[in-house]
């Protein structure tokens, strides 16, 4: 005999959507969020970008359209499993207003909860960090469309929080995090 599950009370997750500039931290907050998680028992999945990119969205390169196309896909995977109950941390650039706007839209026609967080560091922060010579590939134009160098960046107008990396370390910037998201029951 099977057994009606009741997808009312069924406990949704949330999308936490990290966004800012390549190596601003996004990766970093996002495996310690996780890895906080994990520790408290909160289940808990982590949608990197520059991963994304290596797999479901090999196929797309960093025009505006593109750039609009890996959005929605993360947008969908995200409120998924968020829908199936995890805490879900997306770290992606998606440095266009719209683009973010459209996740946000995604999360809430699926009935699951949607945090931006802006993780803030200015453009002279993140080149010296850039261990990859992207900033520099960038401005020497070997790499088109780059975000902050030849693509803008559109800083949340109104985001849940804004974490200062070039302020605090990463630890930091999880606490403050993690103590937003307990404030307002999220976990």
């Amino acid at each position: 005999m099977m057994m009606a599950i009741d997808t009312e009370t069924r406990p949704k997750g949330h999308v936490i959507w990290l966004t800012g500039l390549s190596g601003a931290g996004k990766s970093t907050l996002s495996k310690y969020l996780h890895e906080h998680f994990s520790q408290v028992g909160v289940p808990s999945y982590q949608l990197d970008g520059d991963l994304l990119r290596r797999g479901i969205n090999n196929d797309l390169g960093f025009t505006a359209n593109d750039r609009a196309e890996n959005i929605r896909r993360v947008s969908h995977i995200a409120a998924y499993m968020a829908d199936a109950g995890l805490v879900c941390i997306v770290s992606c650039i998606s440095p266009f207003s719209k683009n973010r706007k459209f996740a946000r839209q995604v999360c809430a026609d699926m009935g699951v909860g949607f945090v931006e967080v802006f993780v803030s560091a200015p453009l002279e922060v993140v080149e010296r960090r850039d261990v990859k010579g992207l900033y520099k590939k960038a401005r020497s134009g070997v790499i088109k469309e780059f975000t902050g160098i030849s693509s803008p960046y559109e800083v949340p107008e109104i985001p849940e929080m804004v974490v200062e990396t070039d302020v605090f370390n990463a630890e930091k910037c999880v606490e403050q995090i993690v103590s937003f998201l307990e404030s307002e029951k999220i976990i």
